[in-house]
């Protein structure tokens, strides 16, 4: 059944259009997930799904008695209010006030809020999204919205959210960066593309398949289109006998199709090396201890990184991953041990909130990077902030924009630039998935693979992890670090090892405790085509005529041709109102190539046809 449909909706602020009749619809129970690059409008859609903004043009149409709940990307609560009163606020009634708040008080457990008479005006970002998550999980609301649900939630936590939603009889609908939450959860792919809405009936990587698949066909009529093009432009060089008026609407085909554009591509941000050397001594922690009141967050941790090192360090929320990380930056100061930092040792460091005082509204984009540097040395020579820019998808008046109206994903995506704009080369990002578009992350990764450097990553996300890193250290209880060699999902395995060990043997396993086509051919020459143009009688010559098929065909094929063309125009005009449904444009597509393609050879026999009448009325003999 049907219970949501985003019919035809137009969205722009000021000049910038978000939507251009864009449509797609959610059957009941169906887990949908929303991507698509920073800026184009994915939160946007998500509040005009929940009503709380409205399209400029078209509309949104739900089932009858259709309740849906949202999680924004910040949250707010009334800063009075406790934990727990905050969560019930919106859920509680007569028929289920017996069983809502211990479901709610479990719920709050399993994300780590454990104190539950806190008042809301205590709690950090993260435990206000907890909260938010609760609340909307609580909710039996036909369809769930969620602006990125996985977002300050550790890997045990977003495991939990994944079985939680997979469970879920409603419908969901979802814009998460997390690759693994969507291929586990979804069973629709939404993307937004340059205005426009594309259906996917799969999970992510089904979605990963078909898009490609997708781009290839366009990419495959943009090849036809080409074809068409110069078999136009012969014909157009080459002149016509007479200009009847058929082939005067064949010169306005030629003219129409000179105009038109070939598929447009997603702008990507494009990622050079600008990293500096680094010398024999690197990064080094020596005996490392930090403790904050009576809570152990780092005991006796020491490891030196080596050139090239990849490292990733999980935990859950609050353990001391970001602590470690400004310890190595030198913003906070050990209680005991050691820290040493080379002298050619340049550290990059993306941190996980992002303040006002690192990012001032009022500032504008260009200065905000020229801040760091106005050129960079790159593989292909100096390269100006400007340009910078333009590779990271800030391209004219952007460049001049206020920091203060940019998207959440925009800040992040810019302040990565920054990062990297300072060459560093030991590179330390934490929660770098936070914010960041799967397509930048994409980019992101493949930058990794090749970055001459150290690498450290926290991060709660599985799939970065096994992209980017070669060992693990995992925080546990009393500040213990234990490293663990390869990515998150080879951790995982020995994880699963250990626990199977510890209920086998009645002792814990250990990882290891760190201290110290081919062309369709016209005919080669019409007096190949039967014995009646050949020589009749060796050593005598005859006229060149039309055999009686070729004369038939001589007098049809402009019909046709414009048979054929009408019949592409129609599909054509098809295509646009089936672009939320992929199947439908798979088969309008595969008609539209295969006219095109009849279309081309046709062209090309009509060509040789007009070159043979040429020749047969200049009286050629053969």
């Amino acid at each position: 059944m049907n219970i949501l449909t985003v019919e035809n909706i137009t969205k722009s602020y000021g000049e910038r259009k978000l939507f251009d009749r864009a449509s797609f619809y959610l059957q009941e129970g169906e887990k949908a997930g929303i991507i698509g690059i920073n800026g184009t409008g994915k939160s946007t859609l998500l509040k005009i799904i929940a009503g709380l903004e409205e399209p400029d043009e078209g509309k949104v149409i739900k089932a009858n008695g259709t309740v849906i709940r949202y999680l924004p990307q910040n949250p707010r609560f009334h800063e009075e209010e406790t934990v727990l009163e905050a969560v019930l606020r919106d859920n509680r009634t007569l028929e289920n006030e017996s069983y809502i708040e211990a479901d709610a008080k479990a719920m709050l457990t399993r994300l780590g809020v454990n104190n539950w008479d806190q008042l809301c005006g205590e709690l950090s970002g993260g435990q206000k999204k907890r909260l938010a998550l609760v609340s909307v999980l609580l909710s039996p609301a036909e369809i769930l919205v969620l602006d990125e649900p996985t977002n300050h939630l550790d890997n045990t936590m977003a495991d939990w959210l994944e079985d939680t939603l997979r469970k879920r009889k409603g419908a969901v609908i979802m814009v998460t960066h997390d690759r693994y939450f969507l291929d586990s959860v979804s069973t629709r792919i939404i993307e937004i593309d340059k205005g426009s809405i594309y259906s996917y009936t799969a999970n992510y990587s089904g979605y990963l398949e078909l898009k490609m698949q997708r781009e290839e066909m366009e990419e495959a009529s943009a090849r036809k289109r080409d074809s068409i093009l110069r078999n136009e432009l012969k014909w157009v060089q080459r002149g016509a006998r007479a200009r009847s008026t058929k082939q005067k609407a064949r010169l306005q085909r030629f003219e129409e199709l000179q105009n038109t554009q070939g598929p447009v591509k997603d702008g990507q941000v494009q990622l050079s090396s600008v990293s500096s050397r680094l010398g024999r001594t690197t990064v080094e922690l020596d005996h490392i201890c930090k403790n904050y009141g009576e809570k152990t967050l780092i005991n006796d941790f020491s490891y030196i990184f080596l050139k090239n090192d990849r490292v990733g360090f999980i935990g859950h929320n609050g353990c001391g991953k970001t602590t470690l990380m400004k310890i190595l930056t030198g913003q906070v100061e050990p209680d005991s041990g050691k820290l040493e930092i080379g002298q050619t040792v340049k550290i990059g460091y993306y941190a996980q909130e992002l303040g006002d005082e690192m990012m001032k509204p009022n500032q504008r984009v260009i200065d905000y990077i020229r801040d760091v540097a106005e050129y960079v040395d790159t593989p292909e020579g100096k390269v100006s902030a400007a340009r910078m820019l333009e590779r990271f998808l800030f391209a004219g008046e952007d460049q001049y924009g206020l920091l203060g109206k940019l998207s959440g994903g925009e800040k992040r995506r810019l302040y990565l630039l920054k990062v990297l704009m300072g060459a560093p080369n030991v590179l330390i990002l934490d929660e770098p998935t936070n914010d960041l578009d799967i397509a930048t992350l994409r980019i992101l990764e493949d930058y990794l693979d090749t970055f001459q450097g150290i690498v450290i990553v926290v991060s709660h996300d599985r799939y970065f992890l096994d992209r980017t890193v070669r060992r693990i250290f995992a925080f546990e209880e009393g500040g213990q670090l234990i490293q663990y060699e390869g990515g998150y999902t080879d951790y995982a395995a020995r994880k699963q090892e250990e626990e199977a060990e510890s209920a086998g043997a009645g002792q814990p396993g250990r990882g290891e405790k760190v201290s110290g086509a081919v062309k369709a051919s016209a005919p080669v020459s019409g007096n190949d085509s039967g014995s009646d143009s050949r020589n009749w009688k060796a050593g005598q010559k005859k006229k060149l005529k039309f055999t009686y098929q070729e004369q038939k065909e001589y007098e049809t094929i402009e019909s046709d041709i414009a048979a054929l063309e009408e019949k592409i125009e129609e599909i054509e005009k098809k295509i646009p109102e089936a672009a939320r449904d992929f199947v439908k444009l798979n088969e309008l597509t595969a008609q539209k190539e295969a006219a095109e393609k009849e279309l081309e050879e046709k062209m090309d026999r009509w060509m040789y046809l007009e070159d043979l009448a040429a020749r047969i009325e200049a009286g050629e003999m053969v």
